[in-house]
């Protein structure tokens, strides 16, 4: 015999459904990006946020509430980024204690042409799929969904934040 869920069960299938689509669309974007760009799914996950921001650089602590890497996980994948030459870690001026992931020229070269490449497979995934409207009605939902989190406290997976703010730099705030 079936749980009666009333509207809850509406409620179920909707972060059910969010949770299937962001899985496929991760699978099928990093199938991608390993095979025509070397990336793995981690390196291009810290890679095109450093890339997207101005100065090209990130406190450890906002790499983390943006990815969905726990601290251990981001630590490790800051390491083999920065063995592959495409990020260094740069101390914080008032925290030495604090660090900065930073993208390097070279990882500058690299998502120059990963990006473009994402671009092209993005749209040719999602084409006929969303109208621009929809598309656009889409990330206002996603946007206010991850900012509510984020204002509340649950935005950064595992304490992420928290463990990683215990070292940051509070200049960079």
């Amino acid at each position: 015999m079936a749980l009666d869920l009333g509207q809850d069960e509406d409620r179920l299938t909707t972060v059910g459904l969010l949770f299937e689509a962001s899985t496929g669309l991760r699978r099928v974007f990093e199938q991608r990006l390993a095979k025509e760009n070397d990336l793995r799914g981690q390196a291009f996950e810290v890679l095109i946020r450093l890339a997207r921001t101005p100065g090209h650089q990130l406190r450890m602590s906002e790499l983390a509430a943006q990815s969905s890497l726990t601290p251990s996980g981001l630590t490790r994948s800051v390491d083999r980024l920065e063995d592959s030459g495409m990020v260094i870690r740069q101390s914080c001026p008032e925290d030495k204690r604090g660090a900065f992931a930073v993208l390097t020229d070279h990882g500058r070269s690299v998502m120059d042409r990963a990006i473009p490449d994402h671009i092209a497979h993005v749209d040719e995934v999602l084409q006929g799929i969303l109208s621009a409207e929809e598309e656009a009605t889409l990330s206002a939902i996603l946007r206010k969904l991850r900012d509510h989190l984020i204002e509340s406290g649950q935005g950064c997976p595992n304490e992420a934040c928290d463990e990683l703010d215990a070292i940051d730099c509070p200049e960079a705030s």
